[in-house]
């Protein structure tokens, strides 16, 4: 556009406002009311996008979750593994047992499997002990928290129907390991090998062997149709660390 065009007769510049009606599709090219209309379309266009926004951010949020029926699923999937193992459980049963209905256990997990590592990372445990400065004594600690974790819960039963799964299902005995198992093994590692370091034990034990045989002791012994007695861990250890007292006895 040239600026002769944007002149008027006398050589002076036309208002502002009518320069802007000269100028196609602006907010003034439709009359004076123009800009209002260009304003109200804006804000009509910005609510509705607001409003979607609005819907999609609800649709995503969806109910809140309820946590005490979340932990009576994962509590009923549990019991069920205990019971009846990975083949025997369902989640129409669990689903039962919990109180709920299969659709609502669905918006949960995915499936059998999703729900299952589910259950076993909820698998409550007794806190481990700090050292207490005597590697026996923590060894020993350590290996009484053990049991009564496994006490709290079927968790010898849940172990066994794992193991009958592990070739198909490798990842479930692993999460039960890592869970239960592996706290307890690495905390026994470093108290045997303060053992070792301090010469309570010989220094050419194979830890890793010691710490399998102790954990793998429990097991075993729940397997037996007695219970197994409350000094368990006192008795298994002595086997390989005797007290302190029983060690002067036995001292040249």
């Amino acid at each position: 556009m040239h600026i002769a065009e944007w002149t008027t007769p006398d050589g002076t510049a036309p208002p502002v406002r009518d320069s802007l009606r000269a100028v196609p599709d602006g907010p003034w090219a439709a009359g004076r009311n123009g800009t209002s209309r260009a304003l109200a379309r804006e804000t009509r266009d910005m609510a509705a996008h607001g409003m979607a926004a609005h819907r999609t951010a609800r649709r995503s949020a969806g109910r809140p979750r309820d946590a005490a029926l979340d932990a009576a699923i994962l509590r009923a999937a549990a019991r069920q593994l205990a019971d009846q193992g990975y083949g025997g459980l369902s989640l129409r049963g669990v689903a039962a047992a919990a109180g709920t209905t299969p659709p609502s256990l669905r918006r949960r997990f995915r499936g059998k499997r999703e729900l299952v590592l589910a259950a076993i990372s909820a698998l409550r445990t007794v806190p481990l002990p700090r050292p207490a400065g005597d590697p026996r004594a923590d060894a020993l600690a350590f290996l009484e928290s053990l049991q009564a974790s496994l006490s709290r819960q079927p968790g010898t039963a849940i172990r066994g129907a794992l193991l009958a799964e592990e070739r198909r299902h490798p990842e479930l005995l692993e999460r039960f390991r890592q869970r239960i198992e592996e706290p307890v093994r690495e905390r026994l590692l470093q108290a045997l090998a303060q053992g070792v370091r301090d010469g309570q034990l010989r220094p050419d034990l194979d830890l890793d062997a010691v710490v399998s045989l102790l954990i793998g002791s429990l097991y075993a012994g729940r397997q037996q149709p007695r219970q197994i007695s409350h000094d368990w861990a006192e008795r298994i250890l002595g086997v390989m660390w005797p007290p302190a007292s029983v060690r002067e006895d036995d001292s040249p």
